[in-house]
């Protein structure tokens, strides 16, 4: 969804609140492609702070299935977004980019929804996401899902340059994993 920003930039405290709907599907990343299962419009303020200076805030919530970090099933994950940008129209489109660091969501007088919502995804994308806190991952010889049960491995030596720090583990509580 595309807003024309003129009627904001045409006077100083003009405030403009809308909901967006927002069309993406899946969110694209250098770690994949993960489907959008869910969400809600983008709750959007947008007021001109004076000086040509806006200020840009919202709301969303939206769902994603990503793989869990330790057995690679799949977790639906809820992500909440509070967007806040100041962006300052007085500044070319190439110092407006260098400004905010990242691909423009704004050309010319034009705010692209999709692009502001995506910036927003990439800088508030989990680290890591668990399908259960205890979860077991994988074999790391055959790949089975130890959350299912046990695979049949043989269990590998531990490395006796680790027994240090394994000793420090079992002394103050800490679950090895």
């Amino acid at each position: 969804m595309l807003i024309n920003l003129s009627d904001v930039l045409s006077r100083d405290e003009k405030v403009v609140s809308m909901e967006a709907e927002v069309e993406l599907d899946s969110f694209q990343s250098r770690l994949g492609s993960f489907p959008i299962v869910d969400k809600t419009p983008l709750s959007l303020c947008i007021r001109n702070t004076g000086k040509k200076v806006l200020e840009i805030t919202g709301t969303m919530e939206l769902s994603t299935v990503i793989p869990c970090s330790r057995c690679l099933e799949d977790v639906k994950t809820m992500i909440h977004l509070d967007i806040l940008r100041k962006v300052d129209m007085k500044l070319s489109e190439d110092d407006r980019i260098k400004e905010l660091d990242e691909d423009s969501y704004i050309a010319g007088n034009t705010l692209d929804v999709e692009g502001l919502v995506y910036d927003e995804l990439l800088s508030g994308w989990p680290m890591k996401v668990l399908c259960r806190e205890d979860c077991r991952g994988i074999c790391s010889r055959c790949g089975a899902n130890l959350n299912k049960g046990p695979c049949g491995c043989k269990e590998e030596p531990k490395d006796l340059r680790m027994a240090a720090i394994r000793d420090i583990f079992q002394n103050s509580g800490i679950k090895e994993q």
